[in-house]
């Protein structure tokens, strides 16, 4: 199904019925991999789920988001739908969403039980090499986009780019390429200890995306979480073992 918020055309998912659960997914994913989720999940609950601006089939904005711009637009989504109370679900970067949204700014709805799956949200600790490879990057990229170097050499700036640039950075367009870098730079682990929803935390510990040691530091800021490990599962542990995270969330949602 599609609707408009905030002007952009949005593709979403509404089934069964219950209390209400919204899922968001995470960076250069979409609704598609919440599809079986969503099937044992709208069992005993009224699920939604939408492709957020610039993923599936959702339009990308105009202009560069950051992370408060998708919020935004999730609130807006809430309204529209008249949803004035949910739980939330977010893998990756729908986490980062959840943790901005119920922690600032009026919403909607009231948020009832959170659950993060892998989430984003702290900043990694660079190593020294790390910053120096940093430093570099940004002096080549300087020098290749002044002007006389550029007329010159004029894919050299963007195969720089692609050769030192993630698969995400590489995959996205110019203006999702700019939303990225202000999405990954911002850290919210100094909002964690504000959140007042009960957490479920659940986790691949081979989870090389977000680790496990993110999971940890959640745990300890938020108040009222749980971690739960998912053994032998990666970033995406909901798809890797959806038995046994199925399970997980019916004995969370029934509690």
């Amino acid at each position: 199904m599609q609707i408009l918020i905030k002007g952009i055309k949005t593709n979403y998912i509404e089934a069964g019925e219950g209390d209400s659960i919204l899922l968001l997914h995470g960076w250069g994913s979409n609704i598609g991999l919440f599809q079986q989720l969503i099937g044992h999940l709208s069992r005993a609950h009224r699920v939604f789920a939408l492709d957020m601006p610039g993923f599936g089939e959702t339009e990308e904005p105009k202009e560069p988001w950051c992370v408060d711009d998708y919020v935004d637009f999730v609130r807006e989504f809430l309204a529209v739908m008249g949803i004035k109370k949910t739980s939330l679900l977010g893998h990756s970067f729908g986490g980062r969403v959840i943790i901005k949204m119920v922690t600032g700014g009026k919403s909607p709805a009231e948020f009832t039980k959170l659950v993060l799956v892998d989430s984003a949200g702290i900043l990694p600790k660079k190593s020294m090499k790390q910053k120096f490879k940093t430093r570099l990057y940004k002096i080549g990229r300087k020098i290749l986009s002044i002007g006389v170097v550029k007329k010159l050499y004029p894919d050299a700036l963007e195969n720089y780019r692609r050769s030192h640039g993630s698969a995400d950075y590489n995959s996205a367009t110019p203006v999702m390429r700019q939303t990225l870098v202000k999405v990954v730079n911002e850290d919210l682990e100094p909002l964690l200890s504000s959140i007042k929803q009960p957490v479920l935390l659940i986790w691949g510990d081979m989870d090389t995306a977000t680790p496990l040691s993110d999971a940890r530091i959640m745990e300890n800021r938020i108040k009222d979480s749980g971690l739960v490990v998912v053994k032998g599962a990666g970033h995406y542990s909901y798809l890797e073992q959806p038995d046994f995270v199925c399970r997980v969330l019916d004995s969370y949602f029934s509690a």
